[in-house]
């Protein structure tokens, strides 16, 4: 969102880019017997095609329910505080189940992995709008979830093994899938439901289609487990050389720049799965039609496609990227405010606002490659400070849900979501700063 791919296997290399693009080693070429068989084209096909619909299925199980929030509550009899709890649910699955992923790979395959992540979700989306009560519909939201939380880890574990040379491009090509997955569901899911003639369950039910595709390709990669993958060979230093000393263990909650990272992923975060749950029910309840509501939520998240690409371009460019961090601040700022005085009469420069303000997810991942000056750090703070944040956003939606239930209206929620705005700023400019987790460590 916000919540877009974990790139803990990619952020290494891309740390090594922005610090020493120049830096190139060249080894003496190894023995034929060892080199990984590149993969065949028909297996390269099927791994695009497979990362393609695997990616337009990592959000639908989110947003396709936050257009629909009102019909779901009234269906299952949901309380407020209910519904922020089904809200949370998403980023506590993330941190819960993303933390399993790497184990996962390492004994099934990443192929495998994400296979069952994609069944995960087929299953979940298909018998969630069969449930008869609130506990059947978390249940049956948990387990897409959980697929959605594993697939989303080891997604850029693929493009890495069977795109080495293709890293950024094949990167890309999910990273607009996702995003496109993710406005669709929220733009489609009512007119749909209209169209259709259903209720609510129809309208969740649809999207279990899409996931039961996205199995498809996964199934014959089964039995591919390895022999395609250009694993790295490690080095091995010349006759006579001595070996080089090991470096110390980096503590990295020592780390000032690691904790304010970790502060900022978490806030932005908590806004980026705010927005995805309660922000079509703000419109609706300011006299929106819930199709229009749905498809101001899907030009927030559509925002994401084009300033994934400008914001870490222009971050690198940058020793400090504070301004960046308060920049995309003072716009959600602007747009809670927004919300607030006319919900209904500015909805769509609120929309295109929120959309800029949520960019500061690409900005999160920036700032972790650039903060450390080695891979093995890059990885460590990127652990970290994931780890960190979806903790700390899981609290977010459920506390709205629970102020919007007790207030009675919007106004208490939305001033919440704006005074975030501000410890977001502040954790921003102290995360910019020309400085690496070594240096504090």
């Amino acid at each position: 969102m916000p919540d877009e791919p974990q790139t803990l296997e990619t952020a290494a290399p891309a740390a090594d880019r922005a610090s020493s693009p120049a830096t190139t080693v060249r080894d003496s070429p190894a023995p034929a017997a060892s080199a990984p068989a590149p993969p065949t084209a028909w297996i390269a096909r099927l791994v695009v095609v497979g990362l393609v619909l695997a990616a337009l299925n990592l959000r639908p199980a989110i947003t396709s329910l936050g257009a629909l929030l009102e019909e779901v509550r009234d269906g299952l009899h949901m309380s407020g505080s209910v519904a922020g709890v089904l809200t949370s649910v998403p980023p506590l699955c993330f941190a819960i189940f993303g933390i399993t992923a790497p184990r996962l790979a390492r004994r099934f395959g990443p192929a495998a992995v994400v296979c069952a992540g994609m069944a995960a979700i087929f299953a979940g989306l298909a018998v969630r709008p069969f449930a008869s009560g609130t506990v059947g519909f978390l249940a049956a939201s948990a387990l897409a979830l959980m697929g959605i939380a594993v697939s989303n880890v080891l997604m850029p574990v693929i493009v890495k093994r069977y795109f080495p040379d293709r890293v950024g491009t094949m990167t890309g090509l999910y990273s607009m899938a996702l995003a496109l997955g993710t406005s669709l569901a929220a733009a489609a899911t009512v007119p749909m439901t209209q169209a259709l003639g259903g209720g609510w369950r129809t309208g969740l039910g649809l999207w279990a289609v899409l996931a039961a595709f996205a199995v498809l390709p996964f199934v014959p990669l089964l039995r591919d487990r390895g022999r395609h993958f250009a694993a790295p060979t490690p080095a091995v230093p010349a006759q006579g050389a001595a070996s080089p000393p090991s470096a110390p263990p980096l503590r990295i909650t020592r780390s000032r720049t690691a904790w304010a990272l970790g502060a900022f992923f978490g806030l932005q975060a908590t806004g980026a799965y705010i927005t995805m749950g309660w922000m079509p029910q703000i419109f609706r309840d300011a006299g929106v039609p819930a199709g229009t509501a749905g498809v101001l939520l899907a030009v927030t998240m559509v925002m994401g496609v084009p300033l994934a690409f400008v914001i870490p371009r222009l971050a690198t460019r940058l020793k400090n990227q504070g301004p960046i961090a308060v920049a995309l601040a003072l716009c959600g700022l602007t747009g809670y405010t927004g919300l607030y005085l006319a919900p209904a009469a500015g909805a769509w420069a609120w929309a295109l606002l929120l959309g800029v303000s949520n960019c500061a997810f690409p900005l999160a991942l920036t700032m972790i490659g650039m903060r450390s000056r080695t891979g093995a750090g890059v990885v460590r703070l990127s652990a970290f400070a994931q780890s960190v944040g979806y903790l700390i956003s899981i609290p977010g939606p459920l506390l709205v849900g629970v102020l919007y239930q007790h207030s009675g209206g919007w106004g208490l929620p939305i001033a919440l979501m704006a005074g975030l705005m501000l410890p977001q700023m502040a954790v921003g400019v102290l995360a910019g700063r020309d400085r690496t987790v070594e240096d504090e460590c």
